[in-house]
């Protein structure tokens, strides 16, 4: 096959400039006044020797590939947070001042950290090693041998080969070309193809759309346009997700709230109360911590971590940790069928020629046809299958067009046997033929039982990229082809349809066919199918087709972008799974792109999840991984939050009342340790299927304001009731043991209500903290311990009594916040 962008002399012509490229890497790389003429092309690469020299002088693509954090990093993010810092100056100064068991609130922040460093050090693990097994591996020639190598291991000169998928993976000049369009939108935003001739520059980050070649690295490593840009893109993230900045806002509110309230308790007990300086320290740090949710950070940080190693072992990368959060808050799955619903290889089932064309002719004409792509797509491949070429070729390959989604055909051109010049056309007939051709009810039919048809049309001339070649084009033969269906496909769209997930499936084959595939699987509403050429351009009306239908056929890949954006711009969540080229566009608008790992190079850079098994039913997972972290963390965020809430304003009642403190530090390490700390963990970590909610601040305070202000209530009252209970010496502590009980009786309340729907573990957790409680209540050393002794029989029957109360209030305060809110 002639490489028709070499000159007749093999010469290569001289590339234009690149000035939009050059422009959108300015900052990454910028580019010196006089760009170097290109390398001269040579086809077999460059040699063994000539490798290991480059390697000596550094000129490899020695880029590290970086998929998480590093060790370094991930302690500091741990460890050096703003409430580490206040909380481990205030234990600091509790050393010094108190007791022991006053400074239990540290040692439990140190284990804490602790456990967050070792749960990301795994979720780091596995995500280096899944992203090995994801990496691209380019075709190199060296040697006069192509192979496939690591990405690290090209060196400056090295030859590349491209074909339909690939990613640019260094900067170069093109060598060899043969219908070469690469697409750069994810550099310069320009969404249409750039069609590449010999000596034209490419540049790392973009991919081939259809076509075929090879080109030279002219720039490797550090120097590579997106070498930046794609060690940033697969970083390891816990940020830009609802949930993580819901919970940053959440953390400055808490800030602005804990700094004036920690001031006047300061002043309240050190100044105001003229009572022991030691004592006056531990109660005032009392009040201090546990304003803090210091927790809630790192519980949401070992929630995404489990996460991870959980899909990881299923073989599913995740290369945005707000992926997980992402695909559980979807709405609309959008499905590419072949790779997705259909598994990547057909069969030729039947060859049907039109016209009285011979059939023998026919079938010497697909095999020359599968001989004239050296990558073929899967429809081709079939095709090569049915029809192997055996020894050497009869016919000789003059011309080529590959595949392009967008034309939605290839071609060839031939030299035959006898001499005789032929140009053919393969592809969809509903695009070969004209609207009214008898031949399109006999293609309908063969459609409606889920077959795909290709059409083989004969072209006059032998111009395959004429204007008119295709509308001119005389038909020779049906190529019917049968699809083979994921055995999995099918319990995937059961649990998205009784997830209340719309499924969308798009295509660019025949939307009837596509239909009738979708149907064998039990898709809710495959009946209701679109072609795609019929859409409507105005975004308004699209996303109302689209929410009407549930099959579209022969869609284009700028049409699958305006698909996606169609939808979300009604409000909806939009995923879209793909794995050819032609799905880069929308898989990069998407709100989760789900990538095939079998997939095209182009696709997996772009997407956030990457199915490594290349299973479609590894979907629900994820999603279930979401809304157990979403749900989850919902849940243990209200228990943080109520007890922030209720130690502000027992900290302001304190101020106002002008009265010592409650509670030491102790007192709040236990409650916190028995109604928060320890069962946030297992509920956090819990089987949860509720679908996912937005307005994460919204929901959570809603609860948490209303829990905490009722909790403060109880306790304070309970604490002026015994102050005028108890007198003389001892009276303090018998005053806080009261206050204590009521805290903790109403914590467990709130407790008890977020770890509803009851099962037995959450009914037996509950019951143990319960239980923990009142073994500290019952066993001396554990009384002297935390200082906690009910004093007489009537306070702490008082104490119970209005903890009940609080109770009954809390009940009916969420009830009515659930009819009111919906939530």
């Amino acid at each position: 096959m002639t490489q028709r962008a070499l000159d007749s002399s093999g010469e290569q012509t001289p590339g234009p400039s690149r000035p939009a490229m050059i422009d959108a890497g300015a900052e990454l790389d910028p580019v010196h006044p006089m760009e170097p003429p290109p390398p001269p092309h040579r086809p077999d690469g460059l040699s063994t020797a000539e490798v290991a020299e480059r390697v000596a002088r550094g000129e490899v693509n020695d880029v590290p590939v970086r998929s998480s954090r590093s060790i370094t990093e991930i302690v500091r993010a741990n460890v050096l947070t703003r409430f580490n810092l206040i909380i481990g100056v205030l234990w600091v100064i509790m050393l010094f001042v108190a007791p022991i068991q006053d400074s239990l609130f540290g040692f439990v922040i140190v284990a804490n950290t602790g456990i967050g460093i070792i749960q990301e050090w795994r979720a780091k693990r596995t995500l280096d090693s899944l992203a090995v097994i994801g990496e691209a591996k380019p075709t190199v020639r060296r040697d006069g041998v192509a192979a496939e190598i690591s990405t690290s291991e090209i060196v400056l000169g090295d030859v590349i080969e491209l074909g339909p998928g690939d990613k640019v993976v260094v900067d170069g000049t093109v060598a060899e070309a043969d219908s070469l369009e690469i697409d750069e939108s994810l550099l310069t935003g320009e969404a249409d193809p750039v069609l590449k001739r010999a000596g034209d520059p490419v540049m790392s980050g973009s991919f081939v759309v259809a076509g075929g070649g090879a080109f030279t690295a002219t720039k490797v490593g550090r120097e590579a346009y997106a070498a930046q840009l794609a060690e940033e893109a697969s970083r390891f993230t816990l940020v830009h997700s609802e949930l993580r900045s819901g919970i940053s806002t959440i953390l400055k509110y808490v800030t602005w709230m804990m700094v004036p309230t920690a001031i006047g308790l300061i002043i309240s007990q050190l100044v105001v109360k003229d009572n022991n300086f030691k004592d006056s320290v531990a109660r005032t740090v009392g009040g201090i911590v546990p304003m803090i949710p210091e927790g809630l950070v790192l519980l949401t940080s070992v929630a995404f971590a489990i996460g991870v190693v959980r899909l990881g072992r299923k073989q599913c990368l995740v290369q945005e940790l707000p992926a997980i959060e992402g695909l559980a808050r979807v709405d609309v799955v959008c499905l590419d069928k072949t790779g997705t619903l259909t598994e990547g290889g057909m069969d030729v089932t039947e060859v049907r020629p039109l016209n009285g064309s011979d059939e023998a002719y026919v079938e010497e004409v697909l095999r020359s046809f599968g001989a004239s792509d050296p990558r073929p797509n899967a429809s081709l491949q079939a095709i090569i299958d049915a029809y192997p070429v055996d020894g050497e070729a009869a016919w000789t390959v003059t011309d080529a067009m590959p595949f392009s989604s967008a034309r939605k055909y290839s071609g060839a051109a031939f030299t035959e046997a006898d001499g005789t010049a032929s140009a053919w056309l393969l592809g969809a007939p509903d695009v070969l033929l004209s609207e009214g051709d008898a031949t399109l009810a006999e293609i309908e039919q063969l459609n409606e039982q889920g077959l795909r048809v290709l059409l083989l049309a004969r072209v006059q001339g032998d111009d395959l990229d004429a204007p008119g070649a295709a509308a001119g084009a005389a038909p020779t033969a049906l190529v019917v082809l049968e699809q083979r269906l994921r055995p999995d496909a099918g319990d995937t769209l059961a649990y998205f349809a009784d997830q209340n997930v719309a499924t969308k499936v798009i295509s660019g084959d025949n939307a009837v066919s596509v239909g009738a595939v979708a149907g064998k699987l039990g898709l809710a509403g495959a009946e209701n199918t679109l072609d795609a050429r019929r859409l409507p351009t105005d975004p308004d009306e699209m996303a109302t087709a689209m929410e009407q239908n549930a099959v579209f056929g022969r869609v284009t890949p700028q049409q699958k972008r305006d698909m996606v954006a169609a939808l979300q711009s009604r409000g909806h969540t939009v995923a879209m799974t793909g794995d050819g080229v032609n799905d880069v566009l929308a898989l990069k608008d998407a709100d989760i792109g789900v990538s095939m790992g079998s997939g095209s190079e182009a696709t997996r850079a772009v997407a956030q999840i990457v199915l490594l098994n290349n299973s479609f039913a590894t979907l629900p997972s994820v999603v279930a991984e979401g809304r157990r972290v979403i749900g989850n963390i919902t849940r243990v965020a209200t228990l943080f939050l109520t007890k922030t809430v209720y130690s502000v304003l027992l900290a302001i009642l304190v101020v106002c009342t002008q009265v010592e403190y409650p509670f030491l530090p102790r007192h709040l390490t236990l409650l916190a340790t028995l109604t928060i700390g320890v069962p946030a963990f297992f509920l956090a970590l819990a089987p949860n299927k509720e679908r996912a909610q937005p307005h994460f601040v919204r929901r959570v305070m809603r609860y948490a304001i209303p829990s905490g202000v009722i909790a403060a209530a109880a306790t304070f009252t309970t604490y002026l009731v015994a102050r005028h209970h108890y007198t003389g010496e001892g009276a303090l502590d018998a005053e806080t043991s009261a206050a204590t009980l009521t805290l903790f009786l109403v914590a467990m309340w709130v407790l008890a209500i977020i770890a509803r729907p009851y099962t037995w573990w959450r009914i037996g957790l509950v019951a143990a903290m319960g239980l923990g409680f009142l073994i500290v209540l019952v066993v001396p050393w554990l009384q002297d311990f935390f200082a906690l002794k009910l004093v007489g029989t009537t306070m702490p029957w008082t104490a119970v009594g209005i903890a009940v109360a609080a109770a009954a209030l809390l009940e009916f305060v969420w009830r009515w916040v659930g009819r009111r809110f919906g939530v």
